[in-house]
């Protein structure tokens, strides 16, 4: 597996291991944006994308992992945690947070197994469905 900046070609691979973006074209063009504002990274298996994540910094200032998306064919193989640990190593020295949806417990194990902790929830996003805020401490900067 490799981790690397999603760049403008590969778009079309982005938006196919997306499940949203089947049925919905503005998640096409919000991958599109965050290729463009270099915030997009992705996971390759055998050279063929896998996975991606996308790190902002517009959450009152702070890192934020926005959203972290495996193909259905490698699921639970490790990709998200390697992209939430390579978005930790990023974001060294400075608070992380990231949120989902209470309704999704895949994503709430993957947060804490890899460090995160519940820091609150926002109510009326979704219908009946809070958002689940968390927060990874700031690790250590290396030297």
């Amino acid at each position: 597996m490799r981790i690397r900046l999603a760049a403008s070609n590969d778009h079309a691979a982005l938006s196919a291991i997306d499940t949203v973006a089947a049925t919905d074209p503005k998640r096409s063009e919000e991958i599109a944006g965050w290729i463009e504002a270099g915030c997009c990274h992705l996971a390759e298996v055998d050279g063929a994308v896998a996975a991606y994540g996308v790190l902002t910094h517009h959450f009152f200032g702070h890192a934020f992992i926005e959203m972290l998306m495996v193909s259905a064919s490698h699921r639970r193989r490790g990709l998200g945690a390697a992209l939430i640990e390579h978005f930790q190593s990023l974001s060294s020295g400075s608070k992380l947070f990231s949120s989902t949806n209470m309704s999704n417990r895949p994503m709430q194990e993957l947060l804490i197994q890899t460090g995160f902790k519940p820091s609150g929830y926002i109510d009326n996003l979704d219908e009946n469905d809070p958002e689940i805020v968390f927060f990874s401490a700031p690790r250590p900067t290396e030297a």
